[in-house]
């Protein structure tokens, strides 16, 4: 089963609309959110009207910590976020708040784990960026293949039997094979703000009967998803982020 693996959305309709098209058209059997469908864009009705439906369909769907700060504020954010959080706690209706409240914060399958940010602690939203944060997520769990989004830069770790850690930026296109010999942590693109100097949205591709792990990057419509930003009286810093990929 090819399995599409979505982080990061962040309300922008035109970047998920471009990569679920993409998957549909390269044969994405099943579908895993990994949480932030809203914040910083213009469209975070649309992306969780979207995502629910699919859920009802079997896709698996996490929380992010800018779903629970619009469900539960008080967690201190940068200014633009926080801006963009009480912009859009006005804009879902009770349905779709009802929809975040329910989703967990973690969900396993087999030898997968899926989770938005920091394995050993979900609930506490750590960055998974350097070595130290990686091994502290891979030591929280047993299984063989953990997911997580939240940094918006893709990047893959992987540790030894003799506990040897080593990570890599993913080539774009290009199959990583998850040999069972290692415990695997795969750092999910955003589809909705990327952060690795590439505005195009980013989402990977499972394939669980090859046990290979493709990074997948899918242009879009940049120029409108920027426009609807500041037209929606968001910082200007949000709409510029995207057309940087900063």
């Amino acid at each position: 089963m090819r399995i599409g693996l979505f982080s990061d959305i962040h309300g922008n309709r035109e970047a998920f609309a471009a990569c679920l098209a993409h998957a549909a058209q390269s044969g994405i059997e099943n579908y895993v959110f990994l949480g932030d469908y809203v914040g910083y864009g213009a469209d975070p009705g649309w992306v969780v009207d979207t995502v629910m439906p699919m859920v009802e369909r079997g896709a698996v769907a996490l929380l992010g910590n800018h779903d629970a700060a619009v469900l539960r504020p008080g967690r201190r954010m940068n200014p633009d976020a926080e801006a963009a959080i009480a912009w859009t706690r006005e804009q879902l209706t009770s349905e779709q708040r009802d929809f975040l409240e329910s989703l967990p914060l973690t969900a396993e399958e087999g030898e997968r784990l899926f989770v938005h940010a920091d394995a050993s602690a979900p609930e506490a939203w750590n960055y998974v960026i350097g070595e130290l944060d990686a091994w502290r997520s891979l030591m929280a769990t047993k299984r063989k293949q953990t997911f997580c989004g939240h940094v918006h830069v893709p990047m893959v770790f992987r540790l030894s039997a003799t506990g040897k850690l080593a990570d890599f930026k993913p080539v774009t296109g290009t199959a990583i094979p998850l040999l069972p010999s290692w415990q695997w942590l795969a750092v999910i693109g955003a589809v909705g703000q990327p952060r690795d100097r590439n505005p195009a949205a980013c989402y990977a591709v499972l394939d669980d009967v090859a046990n290979e792990l493709t990074y997948v990057r899918v242009p879009y419509d940049v120029d409108t998803a920027a426009r609807k930003i500041r037209a929606a009286g968001l910082p200007l810093g949000l709409s510029l982020r995207l057309e940087s990929g900063t």
